[in-house]
């Protein structure tokens, strides 16, 4: 079994509502020390495998094809 984290953000430059939404409503809590906020997506996966490298190739191909919109999205992959 391999775990892995993948964490998706929008590429810079590309326009983050919901971050600015984030930030308003910290700065609202009394939080006036925030510069920017940026959202993103945290998903955390379980392979039923022991090789690393087809892991790797799996988790790759599920980024590029669902968990990312990878015109405005970038993301990584931490196996642990």
């Amino acid at each position: 079994m391999i775990k892995a984290r993948v964490i998706v953000t929008l590429k810079n430059g590309v326009l983050d509502p919901q971050g600015k939404a984030i930030e308003g409503a910290l700065g609202g809590l009394g939080f006036s020390s925030i510069g920017s906020v940026r959202q993103g997506k945290v998903f955390d996966v379980e392979l039923d495998t022991a090789d690393r490298a087809q892991a790797e190739a799996a988790l790759e191909g599920m980024c590029e094809r669902l968990l990312a919109n990878t015109v405005i999205e970038d993301y990584s992959i931490a196996i642990t």
